[in-house]
């Protein structure tokens, strides 16, 4: 019989729905019966695409032997990490206090009824190994612990809630404290101890694509050696594994420091931030690597990431698994002869030596993942490209991994900012379509009467929204405007950055908690400034409210931006390592962007708007209006024009309306230096 699990519209609690455990979603009633009973929580946070997850899941929670000590002793509770990351960030800082070991996933934490962790880990094995001890053994003596030594565990679980409550910041630098530029230029020098100047990246194995970091070395217009660490890394990962060379689109992260072979899972906020990442490093070096890896991926998010349903049309999906047929990588990798056999000669010959065929196996010993080992001349270029199609096309015949079709806000924000980028630097209607469909299915399915949910599956929207999804979809809002601007966006704008503000910020301190002022009291409330797999919300929020005050005119956004990096600047002035999203918001706060408002017919207005998307002005915001656009702020609203005019503004000064696009790419070009 299925359990609790059944009915949700996490994918993953349903890939949990026919275990033999009593597993139960979280919910007031579960913890309800755990101080009912009197019994300890077993808390298993995980995500669909996670292979560890599915492990543990076939060794222990498919059991019936394992199930039914899990049965006896605990209230046994499954969370999916993407649906609520509130929990995962407040029990992911628990197990890191506890054990004085980074966490990850699966996250397995033993609480009390009340809520409060006082034992946990990730992965355990059914019998010992690894290390580690064997699951059903500890959930006895973890079950043990609980009935017989309770005041060690009240004792634990006070000096836990002060160790979570110490990591809230609490500013301190006070008004006197001006900001510099001093974080920035730390940034960049810890950046460059870490750099891997033979493979890129920063750090070894494993390795994470780091896009906050990337972008913000990108950024360092005057300092060649910084975006030369950006480039030569965007480089190597789309040569690597890492990167899909037949389908497009990256993998979540690298188990060696070559960025060769991956974790094979593909996540959506992954490939949001690295489009854009790619189409800045064209606009900048106009090399073909770098425009074939947009393409790809573009086409590779809408091919398969998108969905066409009738109840979610529009919205993107959130991952697919790094397994497919209980196998890590089976989907993706492939055996010498098969390759050759599906290849003309000319075609294998150029494809082996490209893809390192002609070397020894590169995974697990007896199959090949393919990267790019070798450049490809010009003129076998299309032979190349064959290949690539034939194998892509006998690909598609295999067993894919499973997709997690929920929909989720900030993840969606995410690549709707990523795809609008690349529509406006590379002037591709299409991309730009595929962004405006998933920010019309948000305002359609999660924007609620002035609340945004969280989440999203076969039209069943839910979960009040948190930080993330507010902040990160009003800065892909704002970059979507820079696209292409409808009437009402700015209006929809202004009323995700009134909602940031009325239920998300700490009006004594300054920031924005992770979640709303109305959310279920929870052990801990999160305000975190640090990036991790996703850009910090604080910084995001930042940023994009500073955005907003140049183009409403509404000051209230800057001054809550600035209350939010004065929150931080403790935090980030002398450790800026893991703050660049805050970093950006400071640069902005230091050198307010270049405001370019177009004005004037629909076509020709679009024509100025392509050109300038392609000029690589990471300093400059502008907006394309059209004559047909009314009801513009202050700020905007520019006179209407026969022909197209530029005004080009800096703080409260703008120049003379300009009429002639050179004259307005000189202009530009010049003021970027300054």
């Amino acid at each position: 019989m299925p359990n609790r699990l059944a009915d949700e519209t996490s994918p993953y609690l349903r890939q949990h729905a026919d275990n033999p455990v009593d597993w139960r979603p979280w919910s007031p009633v579960a913890l309800a019966q755990a101080q009912h009973e009197d019994k300890p929580i077993l808390l298993s946070i995980g995500y669909s695409a996670c292979h560890w997850c599915h492990v543990m899941a076939h060794e222990s929670f498919e059991d019936p032997d394992v199930a039914a000590v899990m049965n006896r002793n605990y209230i046994n509770i499954k969370v999916d990490r993407e649906e609520r990351p509130d929990l995962d960030q407040i029990y992911q800082t628990a197990h890191q206090m506890l054990t004085q070991r980074s966490g990850g996933w699966p996250l397995t934490m033993f609480l009390t009824p009340a809520g409060m962790p006082f034992y946990g880990g990730t992965y355990f094995p059914k019998s010992p190994r690894y290390g580690l001890p064997g699951f059903v053994d500890l959930l006895g003596r973890v079950a043990q612990t609980y009935r017989d030594r309770r005041d060690e565990i009240e004792t634990q679980n006070a000096s836990l809630l002060e160790a979570m409550a110490s990591t809230l910041p609490r500013g301190g630098m006070g008004e006197a404290a001006e900001f510099d530029a001093s974080p920035l230029a730390r940034l960049r020098t810890l950046l460059a101890a870490s750099f891997d100047a033979q493979h890129g990246g920063f750090g070894s194995a494993p390795k994470f694509p780091h896009p906050t970091d990337l972008a913000f070395l990108l950024r360092r217009g005057d300092d060649a050696e910084a975006r030369e660490m950006a480039l030569a890394t965007l480089r190597r990962m789309a040569a690597g594994g890492i990167y899909d060379q037949l389908g497009g689109g990256f993998c979540r992260y690298s188990v060696d420091a070559e960025w060769s072979i991956p974790h094979f899972e593909k996540m959506l906020y992954d490939n949001g931030p690295l489009l854009a990442l790619y189409a800045d490093a064209w606009a900048l070096t106009k090399e073909p690597l770098f425009q074939a890896v947009v393409e790809q991926t573009a086409a590779w998010v809408m091919r398969e990431m998108q969905s066409r349903n009738k109840s979610d049309a529009g919205g993107y999906y959130s991952s697919f698994d790094a397994d497919s047929e209980s196998e890590e990588g089976k989907f993706y990798v492939w055996q010498r002869e098969e390759v050759r056999a599906l290849l003309s000669a000319d075609e294998y010959s150029v494809a082996a030596r490209c893809w390192g065929l002609d070397g020894p196996p590169n995974f697990e010993g007896t199959h090949w993942h393919l990267r790019l080992v070798a450049a490809v001349p010009q003129a076998e270029v299309a032979l190349l490209e064959a290949a690539r199609a034939k194998l892509f096309a006998a690909r598609s015949r295999r067993i894919p991994p499973d997709r997690d079709e929920k929909i989720l806000a900030s993840w969606n924000a995410l690549m709707i900012q990523g795809m609008a980028h690349a529509a406006r630097t590379f002037a591709r209607p299409d991309w730009l379509a595929s962004a405006r469909a998933a920010l019309d299915f948000v305002r359609r399915e999660l924007w609620r009467d002035g609340r945004l949910l969280a989440t999203c599956k076969d039209g069943h929207a839910h979960l009040d929204a948190y930080l993330d999804d507010y902040a990160f979809l009003l800065s892909a809002l704002l970059e979507l405007m820079q696209a292409e601007c409808r009437s009402d966006d700015l209006e929809f704008a202004c009323s995700l950055a009134d909602a940031l503000l009325e239920h998300f910020e700490d009006k004594a301190l300054g920031g924005f908690f992770f979640t709303r002022h109305s959310h279920e009291a929870l052990i801990h409330r999160p305000k975190s400034g640090y990036d991790n797999a996703t850009p910090a919300g604080n910084g995001v929020a930042a940023h994009a409210l500073q955005r907003l005050a140049l183009l409403s005119g509404d000051i209230r956004y800057a001054e809550t931006a600035e209350r939010t990096l004065r929150l931080f600047q403790p935090q980030f002035t002398p450790h800026p390592a893991g703050c660049s999203s805050l970093l950006s918001a400071l640069e902005e706060w230091l050198t307010p962007p270049i405001l370019v408002v177009l004005r004037g017919p629909a076509g020709e207005v679009a024509d100025w708007q392509a050109q300038l998307g392609q000029l690589s002005l990471p300093g400059i915001l502008t907006l394309a209006l059209p004559n047909a656009i009314t009801g513009l702020p202050a700020a905007l609203d520019k006179p209407m024009c026969d022909q197209v005019n530029a005004w080009v503004c800096r703080d409260v000064t703008c120049l003379a309306p300009v009429a002639n696009w050179p004259e307005l790419k000189r202009i530009l070009l010049a003021q970027a230096l300054e």
